[in-house]
């Protein structure tokens, strides 16, 4: 791992180096002068553990120097032609891969996730390390409670790094502050993931005594919800749900992955949208959901999947059209749909009319769409035309410019109960039981204007609708037109729509498991040469991920199910 971050995470990892309740704490700091210091008492230790999810949402949502911007571009969720975070240089269709070359372009970006999930491992491993050591905080509750959010704390760290980079440095209970960890494959850092999130299950369900247990302190996990046991398990659960949906490279590993046990968790997770309380000042925060707000360049939403929608011909026609000749003659795309998430109206002027994002932009109001048709003058027909739209996504727009009171300062949705629900569906189709996936997907599909699907479906049959049926995909074997999708088109479906910038790279996350992706994307991130160089590889052994001569082997995909 990289020398400054072993500096940042030794120094914060032994100060959870604690040796007991009624003893002077010490700290050894191995790149200061100083070998010893007083630091308090065990309410430290906890105090300290207590901010880390802090930590884990700074790394994971805090900055824009992150590979969201790129993920979200290779995704086809977002398309911009600036260069910021390595946006343009991730455009699909390129050829572009994930270099991973000592100085490249994108290094802090490519590197920063890696960092921040080490860093919150390594202190939650050492905080349990010296409670096996008889560390405690005064009461078996308090311990117990402490315990589980360290595990929460090691599957989400472990878990979220497993999702991106090939190889993830695990720190267990038990080793050194300085220990760098081993490297080991995603698969089997996304099963220690799920076994930390089974150990913060048992400590959180532990018959513990005395005073200070639960709920977790809304200072560790700022948001309305109380997350008393039974709501942190609830959490746990879906978090545990999604990572192990999420981590599958190949449409082969997705349809291999343990349904049932998602299924399990899918079932037994959060029950409502989960909010998180964010503040500009304290954190937690979600700096990339601003920054597609800034409307033009930033963020305009591609037509491949929202034209799905589209019920008038204009993406028919527009499938039908070579990829590189897509928004020929600076037209962008207009479409209609029955699909209530988007502005309603046949044209662009009855949709700009329909809905506007000057109607949501009070304290916490709830836009009336999740999509807006820009404003004429505010198109941004630059780059690549096939990026180009009239459409942008304004669900958390309200958020952005007012939050509960002030700009983003507020309850935000982090994760939805849409996405949980598509999680358990897609294991209930899976698993060959299509009604249940049906009724699942028409929650959210019949609240927004769409037929239900009939759970009588079979796997091969059209989605309702006839001629206004929803979504439209392109079918091969030329893939230049388009029909009315299955019951599986019309879960994915509503799964994109649903999780569109609500958490960490979403439609890349599924997009690669379903054989979505562009071609040729790049289908994870190496582990980044700092970590490499520090472990003492030689630069011919630093690879990196996509196509091209020097990549690792099999990291790129294919052509998508739906043909581009």
């Amino acid at each position: 791992m990289n020398r400054t971050f072993l500096r940042v995470a030794a120094l914060a990892a032994t100060m959870v180096g604690l040796a007991g309740c009624d003893e002077s704490l010490k700290v050894t700091n191995p790149n200061s002068g100083e070998t010893a210091r007083v630091l308090g008492t065990p309410n430290d230790a906890e105090a300290l553990l207590g901010t880390y999810y802090k930590r884990w949402s700074s790394g994971v949502y805090g900055s824009t120097t992150d590979l969201q911007g790129m993920t979200s571009v290779m995704s086809l969720m977002n398309y911009s032609s600036l260069a910021n975070s390595g946006m343009n240089a991730r455009a699909p269709f390129s050829g572009a891969f994930n270099s991973n070359n000592p100085g490249n372009t994108q290094q802090g970006e490519q590197v920063r996730l890696y960092n921040f999930m080490g860093e919150v491992n390594r202190v939650a491993s050492s905080f349990l390390t010296q409670m096996k050591g008889g560390l405690t905080l005064g009461t078996d509750a308090r311990n117990q409670r402490a315990r589980a959010f360290a595990e929460f704390l090691r599957g989400m760290s472990i878990g979220y790094a497993a999702l991106m980079y090939d190889s993830v440095s695990v720190v267990s209970e038990g080793q050194g502050a300085e220990d760098p960890g081993v490297l080991i494959g995603y698969k089997a850092a996304i099963d220690s993931s799920a076994a930390a999130f089974q150990r913060a299950i048992d400590a959180t369900n532990a018959n513990a005594a005395g005073a200070e247990g639960f709920p977790i302190p809304n200072a560790w996990l700022p948001s309305p919800t109380s997350f008393t046991k039974v709501e942190f398990v609830k959490l746990i659960r879906s978090y545990r749900a999604r990572i192990r949906a999420y981590s599958a490279r190949t449409q082969a590993e997705r349809a291999a992955l343990d349904w049932d046990a998602i299924i399990a968790d899918a079932q037994n997770g959060i029950t409502s949208d989960h909010l998180i309380t964010t503040n500009t000042v304290s954190g937690p925060t979600n700096s990339w959901r601003q920054q597609f707000y800034s409307f033009g360049t930033w963020h305009q939403m591609p037509p491949f999947f929202i034209g799905m929608a589209d019920t008038s011909g204009s993406y028919a026609a527009w499938i039908g059209t070579p990829v590189g000749d897509r928004g020929a003659g600076s037209q962008s795309f207009t479409m209609a749909t029955p699909d209530t998430r988007f502005p309603q109206g046949s044209n662009r002027a009855a949709q700009q009319a329909d809905f506007g994002i000057a109607s949501c932009q009070g304290a916490s109001q709830v836009c009336k769409r999740y999509f807006v048709n820009r404003p004429n003058g505010g198109d941004q027909n630059v780059g690549l035309g096939f990026g180009w739209s009239n459409y942008d996504h304004v669900r958390f727009y309200s958020w952005n410019i007012s939050g509960d009171g002030s700009a983003r300062n507020g309850n935000t949705i982090f994760f939805t109960k849409a996405e949980n629900d598509m999680l358990e569906a897609e294991g209930r189709y899976r698993k060959g039981d299509l009604a249940g996936a049906a009724t699942l997907v028409n929650i959210t599909r019949v609240r927004n204007g769409l037929p239900a699907i009939p759970t009588t479906i079979t796997a091969t049959q059209q989605v309702p609708g006839g001629n206004a049926c929803v979504p439209k995909v392109p079918v091969g074997p030329s893939f230049n037109t388009v029909a009315c999708g299955t019951l599986w088109d019309a879960l994915k479906y509503e799964k994109r729509i649903e999780t569109a910038f609500t958490s960490y790279s979403p439609w890349f996350l599924d997009g690669r498991g379903w054989g979505e992706l562009p071609k040729d994307t790049p289908l994870f991130w190496a582990v980044p040469y700092q970590d490499l160089q520090a472990r003492g590889y030689q630069s011919s052994a630093i690879y990196g991920a996509g196509p091209g001569v020097g990549n690792a082997p099999n990291s790129s995909a294919p052509v998508s199910v739906y043909g581009w």
